[in-house]
């Protein structure tokens, strides 16, 4: 690995009526011809995407969208795909020829605001504007900031990186961590690696890499091993871990090998609490004993890989749920960005690690559960439910033991 995930990127939508120049903004941005520009409405098609560094910012991923103010059946194919964006967008630049915002870009403006997604306001094509034109009163009144430019003339992008650079939420700045809470500097972290067929060829999968990547920026001491070797590695060890992390296939093994006095948790527990909602997917995690035969089970995963004979999402965890629930399933699964616009008819959401999505994304996802009355967890936890160890993957993480705990 030698870029930055996207998952770690802050994205940046751009957003805007057909032929405002959103994608002559993302070539002065980024540098480079990225998007297709053209005086035709309509020449953006799919969202393009570029990712690139931003500093002082750091990693951040563009995203130019078609114009959400499409006509016809095609127009619409376009706008759906645009709307899907908004659940990623950390960050939403609103382009606009007017001054003042006029009823379209006022619904942008409260579909982010409601979002609690940071707006910048970027008047293009002042170049062909009168002085007397540029009042920007309507958008101020907002509370917004807004940036005029030229794209075409190249003036106003760099006010528009600083205004970037200014706007990038807090979140982005300050992430969750994944580990180096749980393991001090100095301590021990062993990391329980299981090389089958789903193990990427001459490489760690992105949880083990960025956990281990975290414990060393933290001066933390990490051992990996796969599961075989586990017992093995922790009776040479003249002081036990500190945390024993582990894939969460390999639980039940690793669990029955490592004292109950060490602390033990996964890979796609760690994950939940970085990219989503740890609390709320141990409460949904709960909802597997009111499963029953006939139910509708929602497998997310947020990458698409071709599905070996053994895969864990579509394979393994409907077997375990099985084993435990007694009940006959339906299962469904969605992969990468797509996600079902009505999920009521799902009586349990199951979501992957998201190592490849941003938590942007996975909140999302979350809200809409939770409006939907649907409750949602994630692969380890399921796996840890369904396999009788929940209360122990739970050891690191007081407060999310504790709702378990006054649930049970």
């Amino acid at each position: 690995m030698q870029k930055t995930p996207r998952g770690m990127r802050l994205h940046i939508g751009i957003f805007g009526r057909r032929n405002v120049g959103k994608s002559s903004i993302l070539n002065k941005l980024t540098q480079q011809d990225i998007s297709i520009v053209s005086e035709k409405a309509g020449t953006t098609t799919d969202p393009v995407e570029k990712a690139m560094e931003l500093l002082p910012l750091g990693p951040v991923l563009f995203v130019d969208t078609a114009g959400i103010d499409d006509e016809g059946s095609l127009g619409k194919k376009r706008i759906e795909k645009t709307k899907k964006i908004f659940d990623r967008i950390d960050l939403a630049i609103v382009v606009s020829e007017q001054t003042q915002w006029s009823s379209f870009e006022q619904s942008l403006y409260k579909e982010f605001s409601r979002r609690k997604v940071p707006i910048i306001p970027v008047i293009n094509k002042v170049d062909i504007k009168n002085p007397e034109e540029l009042d920007f009163s309507g958008i101020k009144e907002l509370n917004l900031e807004p940036v005029a430019l030229s794209a075409t003339q190249n003036t106003g992008i760099r006010e528009l990186k600083e205004k970037i650079i200014q706007s990038a939420p807090e979140e982005f700045l300050s992430p969750p961590a994944i580990v180096s809470d749980l393991v001090p500097p100095g301590e021990l972290a062993m990391l329980v690696v299981p090389v089958d067929l789903e193990a990427p060829k001459g490489r760690l999968i992105l949880p083990q890499v960025q956990t281990t990547r975290e414990l060393l920026d933290n001066d933390s001491m990490v051992m990996v091993v796969k599961e075989r070797e586990l017992q093995n590695a922790l009776n040479r060890l003249n002081k036990p871990p500190a945390l024993v992390v582990t894939d969460s296939q390999a639980f039940l093994k690793v669990s029955a090998d490592v004292p109950k006095s060490i602390k033990l948790t996964s890979f796609s527990i760690l994950f939940a609490r970085l990219k989503g909602e740890l609390k709320e997917f141990v409460a949904g995690t709960l909802a597997i004993d009111s499963l029953k035969s006939g139910d509708k089970v929602l497998i997310c995963e947020s990458c698409t890989h071709h599905a070996i004979g053994d895969d864990i999402g579509r394979v393994k965890i409907p077997r375990w749920l099985t084993q435990y629930t007694g009940a006959k399933l339906h299962y469904e699964v969605y992969s990468g960005h797509d996600f079902p616009q009505d999920i009521s008819d799902y009586k349990l959401i199951i979501h992957c690690g998201a190592c490849m999505t941003n938590r942007r994304e996975i909140l999302s996802r979350v809200a809409r559960a939770k409006h939907a009355g649907v409750p949602i967890t994630n692969y380890g936890l399921t796996i840890a439910y369904s396999l009788g160890i929940f209360e122990r993957a739970l050891e690191p993480f007081p407060m999310a033991k504790l709702i378990y705990e006054e649930a049970r």
